[in-house]
Parts: C-alpha cells; structure tokens; sequence
C-alpha cells in the first residue's frame, strides 16, 4: 500500500466536516454557533468538548485534545496520520490516489493495518463458514435458529463459525498470503510449544467484537460441546488494536438508538445483546461477561446520562455485579434497575415477548439503586443487626459516590425514608466515606507520580496536553487543574520560554517569586474549589496548580531556594503525608469520641425531657463534626510549614519559619485588595493573580532585554536582525496586553 499523494490529502481535508465526523463517536448538542458534548478522552461529568463548524476544529478545554478532524480521528481511533486519512476518505467515498512508501514508511504503518485486515479476512472467513458450509449450516446456523435468532440479527452482528478442523482459517489465511505473526498477534492462532499452530475458535459460533466506528478488534467464541472440560467461551486475547476494558459488545450496532432514546440498556451476553435487539430494543449493549470498567462507562456516557441494567433472578449473579451500580454512580449516570421475573434472563425474556411489552415491562418495573438495593442486601439481614448494619452501610456508601450534591442529597432523603434512618446520621457517614475515598485516591496519586519520578527521573509529561509535570507531585490530573485556567491563563506562545539569570531580573521579580513560594509553603496541600464552564467543582491542590502552571511555560525560580523549597516540598509528599495525615485522623477521632462522650453525659444529666435530649444531641453531633473537619484542614494547611520549620537546611529553614510567622496579610501584589475576609478563602482568586504577576515581570524583564539589543544592533545598520527583533518584541507586547487584560489595576507591578 502506497503513501496517499498530496492532491487527495487535500481533497480529504476540504471535505471532512468535524462536525459530522465527532458526532459518530460523541453526542453533541448545539449551543450558540457551536457545538458540545463530553469529551471522548477523558472522564468527565460534564460536557467540555467543543466543535465549532466554522473553523473546523474540536477542543477539549480540560483536557486540551482535539483539533481537525484527521487529528481527531488519529487520538479517538489511535491511528497514525495516514490511517486517519483512509478512514476518511472512506467515510466520504474519495478515491484514494497513492504514492509507493518508503521502507521505513511502510514498516511504521503496517503493524496495525496489518492486524485489522486479518480480523476483517477472519470476519468474512466466518460468516462464509457458517452459511455457506454444510458443517456451518448444520451446527452454527441451526444453533442460531434454535435460539430464536433470525437471518436479519445474524447479519446484524455479522455471526459466524469457525470449521471443526484445527487450522482450517490458518490454512486460508496462508493462502491468501496473511502473514502468521498477525495471525498470532491478534490471536486467531495460537502457536504451541512445539511450534505447531491450531485455530483458537475452532468448532465455535463466532460473535465479532467491533470498536464504534465498526472495525473489528476481537472475536468470542462460544462451544456447542457438552464437554465440561472445555471452556463455553473462548476471547480473543488483548492486543495493540484490542483492549477489552474499553470496548461494549453491540456499541457500534446501538449507538444511534442510544443517542436518540437518550438511554442506553446494559446487559450481561452476547446473546442478551442480539435477543433485545431483534426484538426491536436497540438501545441494548453487553459488558461481554466481564465486571463494568470505567472505560466502558465512559464509552457510555458519551451517548447518555440515563442506563438501565437487566439483571435475571440469580442472586448469586446480582450480587456479583452490585460494583457496576457504584461505578456508574462515581461517572455521574443516572441509573435504573430491572430485575427480570424467575426464570428468565434478557435473552429469553426478549424471545417471548413483543417489543411493546418488554418496553412497558421495563418502564413499569425500573427502580432506583436504593430500593434495589435495599430488597437484596437487607432481603436475609432482617433479624441479624450486624449484616444489617453492613448492607445499610454498603447502600449508603454507594450514595456516597453520587458527583452531584443536589442528586446526592435526594437519595439521602429516600434512603432516610426508606431504612428509617436519620438523615443527619446518613450525612456524617457519607462524609466519611468522601473523607476516606479522597485520601486514598490522593495516595494512589502519589505511588503514580512516585512510580513515573523513577520511570523518568528527568520528567513525565501530563497525558493529554503536551505539559511537563514536576515528578512525585500528587494531585489533580491536567483535566482538574482547568477549572483554574479557564478563569482565562495566558501562555507564552510555544518556544517562547522565559528565561531570567541576571541579577537585575532576579531583584525584580523576587517579590512576586517570594509571593507563589510562600503560597506553596502555607497553602501548597490546599485545594482549591476550581469550577468549570458548567459551574461543576473540580479540586486541585496548590503546589499542584503552582507547579504545572511554571511546566507549561517552562518556568522556574531564579531564586534557587525557592527551588529547593519546591524539592523539600515534593520529598515530605511522597515520604511523610500519608502517614502524618493518618495520624491527625485518628487523633482528630479520638479527640471527636471524647467529646462526644462528655458531651452527651451532660446533656443526660441537664436535659429536661427526650425531646430536649435529641435535640441537644443533634446540635453536639454537628458541633463535633465541625471541630473534627476544621482540626484536618488545619493540619493539611500546616503540613509543610511544620516539617520544614525542623530543616536542616538553615536558609530554607530561616526562610519558612519568616513565611510561616508572617500574619495573615496581602503582599505587595495584592496591596489594594487588603480588606478580605481571609487570604485562604480567597486562593482560587489570588493565587492565579499571582502567577499572572509573576509572568508579567517576566514579561516585562525580557522586553527590557530586547530593548536594549536593539539600540546595540541599530548602530550596526543590520535591518534584518532588527526588523526580527521588532517581530519578537511585538510578540512579548501582545503577550504582555493578554495579561493585561486579565490583570486589569488588579494587582501593582513593579515600575519599569
């Protein structure tokens, strides 16, 4: 296959609409003269991918993807360049004009190619075998028909089966010249230790496994053997096309109805999946019998909000997957549950029924996750306290995941409601189930970052935007710290690093240097309460936000004790928070059980009547639990100041112990803004003010430096190298008027 000449290039790119080659992967919506919808490369609750029609580009701003439409196909199908073109090409019927490629150009492409144009050989391979053989006709296609499936479903899902012979598609394959290894690397022959070859779906009915733009990635195979020894079903295994977290049995086959029912039907099989939608219910997919990933939520989510699982009547089987409710719930989904009568499964209960009753079955018998929940956990834990007290906790841990607050707290309500529980005991467990998830996942942040530091000593790159990340940094992913940036962040242009070595810079920016570090030294575990364009909280702490901010734009202190401020700072996160942090916890419990037995023995011994006692015992509980939350933010505001006051070091020691014994009070920066409530409760708005400031000396520093090379190059006559570093300081001066115009009179900068 040859490289597609520049001519046809072209053609393809005039022709894609972004618009129209998003909307196969993304539901959109229309606002203004744009359009939105989550982004289909990272999770998110809440849309932030934009398409504008007019300029022909997509873009996440929160996670930074996008672009034209071959770039985005290149992310989404992870294609290389040229792969992206054919897709196109395909998809608007252009013919496609080649080149012959290079050797290394040929070898760069064909890997994947390569595998895809195997499965697709296996895929017509099987379909052939199954009517078009008699082994095929007399066991593949009468298991079918005896399931109930008809010839249209079988098209469809594009069925087959795979001959009895051990190496009938091998054979076949080697005729038509496919080469073994990507026979091999996609798994439809397995080779044995002795080096010999066998089909993997041999004597199978063959269910193919396409990605949502209907390629063909993976095949399940089933076995109409009754040999107990051999397995019922057999998968192709995980390639470099195939990753069986990230892909929904029947997607590509529902997507359309999914998007314009704006609900999406998840069951277990394949056979459940092709039943449901023979019987007129498309909006149907299948975890392919394996436990829900956050992939496949995701997948979901970019068609809808609103899933509904069929479960059968196995208890051992609903139980089992009871993990796919919370997982759901943590992806902001709004979910139902059907539990289908004695007996049936979605499968069968498909083949008996008309699609008006399945559908009216379905609407009548949905039911949200608490009363689900609460008929199977509680349904044996009736006369046990202890297994009720778990199922009771189990539910309300499940709420607890729940990304809305309004959502939340109306589950709460039910769940008060229907357990017979008091809400405010509810409310407390749920927070520290919060309490508890947010640490853990603060943790596995920091063994991530911790594990990419010894990966990559020098630097990780933040996945999905381009941006270096400090290593062992733990916290918010490049998705969370654009809360901050879409307050309106002005980057230097891509190359334009600001640079600062000279000790007339290093004076001039020291204060606003001195500002961030001393932000990092009394906020920097601090989280800020970022909000994105959709008004929806995201966190991100603030040496995170601080550190990230300098990597986009290449930034570091000229000072370098700030620089080994950041290094002691980084080294306390990965060795000494997660311990020190669990012991202000169970101090803080202690501390909170005390005072809840004192306190409660003095209400008993003053109280008047029951009344008085519940009422009194309600304000203590919320009293404690204030005390409780405002010790932990103490602490996490405390972190560093309290190790790095004990350093070794004697000037970072000298340093942090001035910042830390500083009153609460605006710099210089911030002088006009004195009279605040607190600084802390203001750090979403100051500290990007800061950095804005920062840069702008920067800024400021640098056009000085241009300024003054060129009055040395003008005595010279040289007007190229003038008229370039005209260019280059109209560059900074714009620059300079984008910060500007965030800054406004907000903030005093030094004099120039």
């Amino acid at each position: 296959m040859g490289r597609i000449d520049r001519e046809t290039v072209q053609k393809i790119l005039d022709t894609a609409d972004i618009v129209d080659v998003v909307s196969d992967f993304v539901t959109l919506k229309r606002r203004g003269a744009n359009y939105i919808g989550l982004c289909p490369f990272h999770n998110e609750r809440t849309p932030s991918f934009s398409v504008s029609k007019s300029k022909g580009i997509c873009k996440c701003f929160s996670c930074g993807k996008g672009g034209s439409p071959v770039n985005f196909i290149m992310e989404h199908e992870k294609m290389s360049f040229n792969e992206a073109l054919r897709y196109l090409a395909k998809k608007y019927n252009i013919e496609i004009k080649e080149r012959e490629l290079t050797d290394s150009e040929r070898e760069e492409e064909s890997d994947r190619e390569n595998m895809f144009n195997v499965n697709e050989f296996a895929l017509s391979h099987f379909e052939n075998n199954l009517t078009n053989t008699e082994e095929g006709r007399d066991v593949g296609y009468s298991y079918f028909r005896e399931r109930g499936i008809n010839d249209a479903a079988i098209k469809r899902f594009r069925l087959g089966y795979s001959i009895e012979r051990g190496n009938e598609l091998l054979r076949q394959a080697g005729e038509r010249g496919y080469n073994e290894k990507y026979l091999i690397d996609t798994g439809l022959v397995v080779r044995r230790d002795d080096g010999t070859m066998y089909d993997r779906f041999k004597g199978r009915v063959i269910y193919p496994v396409h990605t949502i733009s209907g390629k063909v990635v993976a095949f399940g195979g089933r076995t109409l053997r009754s040999d107990k020894k051999m397995a019922k079903y057999v998968n192709s295994p995980e390639s470099a096309i195939y990753s069986k977290s990230r892909e929904l049995y029947g997607l590509y086959q529902a997507k359309r109805s999914i998007s314009e029912k704006d609900k999406c039907i998840l069951v277990e099989g394949y056979m459940d999946v092709i039943s449901m939608s023979q019987s007129g219910i498309e909006n149907v997919v299948a975890s392919s019998g394996t436990s829900l990933t956050q992939g496949q939520i995701r997948l979901i989510h970019r068609f809808t909000s609103n899933v509904t699982l069929i479960y059968d009547s196995d208890p051992a089987g609903i139980k089992a997957s009871l993990r796919g409710i919370d997982m759901l719930l943590a992806e902001g989904l709004n979910m139902k549950v059907v539990l289908l009568p004695d007996g049936d499964d979605p499968d069968s209960f498909a083949q008996s029924h008309s699609t008006t009753e399945v559908e009216e079955y379905i609407a009548a018998h949905e039911t949200d996750f608490i009363r689900f929940k609460t008929d199977i956990l509680l349904k044996d834990a009736a006369n046990d306290p202890i297994a009720r007290s778990k199922a009771i906790s189990d539910i309300v841990r499940s709420i607890s995941v729940i990304p809305d607050d309004i959502v939340r707290s109306l589950y709460v309500k039910e769940c008060s409601r229907t357990l017979d529980i008091d809400e405010k005991v509810l409310l407390l467990q749920i927070k520290k189930f919060i309490t508890e998830r947010t640490e853990q996942q603060a943790q596995q942040n920091m063994r991530d970052k911790a594990r990419a530091s010894l990966d990559n000593p020098q630097e990780t790159t933040a996945q999905g935007t381009g941006q270096t990340e400090t290593p062992g940094f733990s916290g918010a992913s490049p998705a969370e710290t654009t809360g901050m940036n879409r307050g309106g962040s002005v980057h230097a242009p891509a190359g334009m690093a600001f640079i600062h070595s000279d000790r007339s810079r290093t004076a001039l920016l020291a204060p606003f240097e001195r500002d961030i570090a001393r932000y990092i030294v009394r906020y920097g575990m601090v989280e800020l309460p970022t909000i994105d364009d959709n008004d929806q909280p995201a966190n991100i702490r603030v040496i995170d936000y601080i550190m990230q901010e300098f990597a986009f734009d290449n930034i570091s202190f000229s000072n370098p004790i700030y620089n080994r401020l950041v290094e002691a700072c980084r080294e306390l996160i990965a060795t000494d928070w997660e311990s020190d942090r669990a012991a202000a916890e169970a101090q803080s419990l202690q501390q909170r059980d005390e005072r809840w037995k004192t306190g409660t023995e003095e209400i008993r011994r003053t109280a008047v009547s029951l009344d008085q006692i519940t009422q009194k015992e309600k304000m203590l509980i919320e009293a404690i639990d204030e005390e409780h939350y405002s010790r932990l933010d103490e602490h996490t505001e405390r972190f560093f100041i309290r190790r790095l006051t004990s350093s070794p070091d004697d000037e970072l020691r000298h340093e942090v112990t001035e910042m830390a014994s500083s009153k609460h009070k605006l710099s210089k920066v911030h002088s006009k803004y004195a009279h605040v409530e607190s600084e802390r409760e203001r750090l979403e708005e100051l500290l990007p003010r800061a950095i804005y400031a920062l840069k702008d000396a920067m800024l400021q520093c640098d056009i000085r430096r241009k300024r003054d090379q060129l009055k040395q190059i003008s005595a010279t006559g040289d007007m190229e190298a003038i008229k370039q570093i005209m260019i280059e300081l109209s560059s900074l001066d714009n620059l300079r008027r984008d910060y500007a115009q965030k800054l406004g009179d907000r903030v005093v900068l030094p004099k120039g």
